[in-house]
């Protein structure tokens, strides 16, 4: 029988740093939930609790509408970028 794989237990970032709330204008702050092609990540990669997660969900959305992220970015735009020095 195969062993459990135990994986490092990853914890809320702001929850660390008792964030209450999170501004939709920091996009520094945002960019660590979002992929390589803008796509929000999920919890079990981030590490945030549930509350957080929703709360960067609606903040990431909402600079979106306000266009400081764009919604989604063109696959040639991310392989030409990769390979640039």
């Amino acid at each position: 029988m195969s062993e459990k794989r135990k994986y490092k237990k990853r914890y809320c970032k702001y929850c660390e740093q008792k964030v209450d709330f999170i501004d939709y204008k920091d996009v520094a702050s945002l960019k660590y939930s979002l992929s390589e092609r803008f796509k929000i990540m999920p919890r079990r990669l981030t590490g945030n609790c549930k509350r957080h997660q929703d709360m960067v969900t609606i903040a990431i959305k909402q600079s979106r509408a306000a266009a400081l992220i764009p919604y989604t970015v063109s696959r040639k735009v991310i392989a030409g970028a990769s390979f640039e020095g």
